[in-house]
């Protein structure tokens, strides 16, 4: 299976709540913490809710 590597590359100090526990939920925390998550349609959308807060790799 496809995996993503995405960094959190935004602070979320202002990021409405919703997306604060959208990036939490993908395991990010501080800027610059990467994970590695299965490249799937749920987190591609968590992905798409937060986009501008993260960047994204496929490995």
């Amino acid at each position: 299976m496809a995996k993503l590597k995405i960094t959190l590359v935004k602070s979320i100090n202002k990021a409405k709540e919703a997306q604060v526990a959208t990036v939490k939920a993908l395991g990010l925390k501080k800027i610059g913490s990467s994970v590695e998550q299965n490249d799937n349609p749920q987190i591609r959308g968590m992905i798409v809710k937060v986009s501008h807060l993260v960047s994204v790799e496929e490995i």
